[in-house]
Formats: structure tokens, C-alpha cells, sequence
């Protein structure tokens, strides 16, 4: 439809009226100090968001708002556990730390095409963090249990910088790394799964719309099956052995609803197989993808089930 312009709308005030209300929030800086309430006393894992997925289905306010809003509630309900967390989010594209640039662990890449930048922004992320001078970090922070945690396109991102991590985890000590929170992780395959025939035109992630989000995310002339979009594709038991070897624990939580949780199962169960020590969290009827990001009430029994199992 056609956009129409009324006469009032071309009044200045109007205008101004109009461009306030259409202005993009600028990008959190990187947080320098604590939150006023946090205690400095008690050291503590501290989840951390690393740019929200699902932007591309939302405007950028919203997905922002729902994770840091999940992140917040992850702490509050984890202080009530015997080792409690506390909560800090970063936006990996919207810092670029002056102390990062400095003598920084080298990760390495995996063969084949480059990974997409948002592996190369978690990567520095836990290379800031590694290496950072931060007092409210190195004195507030547990650095020898921490774990990868995303959502949707951030699940699959922190898969695959775990499996980086993996083959280098010596390299960002103090940092230890204790292993993976997939929520809801975003994969893909040729093949299609039952659940993503039954669940084609579901209203939240149609498959026809993942299929073109992989279409353009993928390097040129790669298929669905490309290892960036198939965990499961292609042979993995190196890199699995060595998240068996390092004790790592792996959390899966899918929904019932999402029709990408076929392809959740699968990678559950293949890392099992390996030997990896897997925690899978499949919700009931109707739970579509990244429900508890966007339902407040589904969230709250999550958090309590990652914190008795992290």
C-alpha cells in the first residue's frame, strides 16, 4: 500500500515529531563499573549477551530489550542458588575496546571459508575478557566456571566458538570455559526433519524464512549443509573429543513448537554418543522458537532448571 501524507504531517513540528519517534537507539558502550546494586564482595559467573539474534525478523530495539530483560531475570533468579550469578551485557558489534587491541590469545580458525564476523566478535569478546585489567571484572568474576550461552543464531554462534575454544582453551586462561547453554540454537540442513515439514508455516520462524536467512548468510556456493549451518552434517568427533576431554557440559534447550528442534535432538544426541555429558531441556506443546525470551512467565522454570545444571 501506498504511503499518504496528510497536510499536518508537513508542519516542522510534525516532522520533528515524527523523526523522534523513528530515531535508532545508539549502541550500549561497554560497561566500565558495575551495576550500583552488585555487590564487589562475592565472586560469580556473569552471563553475557553478544548482540541479540532474530534482528532481521524485529526492529533492533526489541530483540535488545527481550534478552537483556532474560539476561536480568537469569541473575535474579540465580541468586537464590547456592553459588548465586550475577548478570552483565555487552553488544559484541558495538565495542571494540582500546585494551583489546593489545597482546591477545590466538584462536584458531577452522579450515575452508572464513567464519561469519559475529564468531570473530565472540572471540574477541572472550579475549577482552581474558585479558582484561576491568577491576569489577577480575574481582567480581569466577573465571574457572563460565559458559557460552545464545539464543537462537547466538546458540549457534556459541557452538561453533566453543568448538574453537576447545582446540585452544589454554589460551585464555585465566578464562576457563565449562561448557555450552544452547537455547534454542539455530541450525539448518538440506534434508528436510518431520518437525520442520509439520511446522513449515509456523507463525514465528516459517522455514521458508530460515531458509533465506542461510541463503544469505552462508559463504557463496554453499548449500544447507554447509558445517556453519549443519552441526551435524559432517564429521565432528575430533573436535567433540576434545569437549569430552575438557569436562564440558552441554545444555540443549529446545520447544516443542520450533520446528528446528528435530536438528536440536540430532546434535544432542550425536554429542551423547561422543561421550560429551549432555543436558537436554525439550519444552511442552506449543513452546515455539526462543519462547522464553519473548514470554516472561516460560522463562523463570528455565532459569531454574540452568541453575541446577551450570
Amino acid at each position: 500500500m501506498p504511503l499518504t501524507t496528510s497536510k499536518s504531517s508537513s508542519t516542522p513540528t510534525a516532522r520533528s515529531r515524527a523523526a523522534s519517534t523513528c530515531r535508532v537507539p545508539p549502541p550500549t558502550p561497554i560497561p566500565t563499573s558495575p551495576p550500583p546494586s552488585a555487590p564487589r564482595t562475592s565472586r560469580s559467573t556473569r552471563p553475557t549477551t553478544l548482540g541479540p539474534g532474530s534482528t532481521c525478523l524485529a526492529p533492533r530495539p526489541r530483540p535488545t530489550r527481550s534478552c537483556r530483560s532474560s539476561c536480568i531475570t537469569m541473575a535474579v533468579v540465580s541468586s537464590f542458588a547456592p553459588r548465586p550469578t550475577r548478570c552483565t551485557t555487552f553488544s559484541a558489534p558495538s565495542w571494540r575496546p582500546r585494551s583489546a587491541r593489545r597482546r591477545l590469545p590466538k584462536l584458531p580458525p577452522r579450515s575452508g571459508a572464513p567464519p561469519p564476523r559475529s564468531y570473530d566478535d565472540a572471540v574477541e569478546a572472550l579475549r577482552w575478557v581474558s585479558t582484561t585489567e576491568e577491576e569489577w571484572l577480575r574481582e567480581g568474576v569466577d573465571f574457572s566456571r563460565c559458559y557460552l550461552m545464545g539464543t537462537s543464531a547466538g546458540g549457534n554462534i556459541a557452538y561453533h566458538v566453543g568448538l574453537r575454544v576447545c582446540a585452544a582453551a589454554a589460551d585464555l586462561e585465566p578464562l576457563v570455559i565449562r561448557g555450552l547453554i544452547l537455547h534454542h540454537p539455530f541450525f539448518g540442513g538440506s534434508r528436510r526433519t518431520e518437525s520442520e515439514v509439520r511446522l513449515f508455516n509456523n507463525q514465528t520462524l516459517p522455514v521458508n524464512v530460515a531458509d533465506k536467512m542461510w541463503e544469505l548468510s552462508l559463504p557463496a556456493g554453499a548449500d544447507r549443509d554447509h558445517e556453519y549451518c549443519n552441526p551435524t552434517g559432517g564429521e565432528r568427533s575430533e573436535e567433540w573429543e576434545r569437549m569430552k576431554k575438557l569436562g564440558w557440559r552441554v545444555v540443549v534447550v529446545a520447544g516443542s513448537g520450533d520446528p528446528l528442534i528435530d536438528r536440536q535432538r540430532e546434535l544432542a544426541a550425536k554429542l551423547e554418543a561422543k561421550g560429551v555429558e549432555v543436558v537436554g531441556l525439550f519444552g511442552g506443546e506449543g513452546d515455539y522458537h526462543g519462547v522464553e525470551i519473548i514470554e516472561p512467565a516460560k522463562a523463570e522454570p528455565l532459569f531454574e532448571k540452568l541453575k541446577s545444571n551450570i
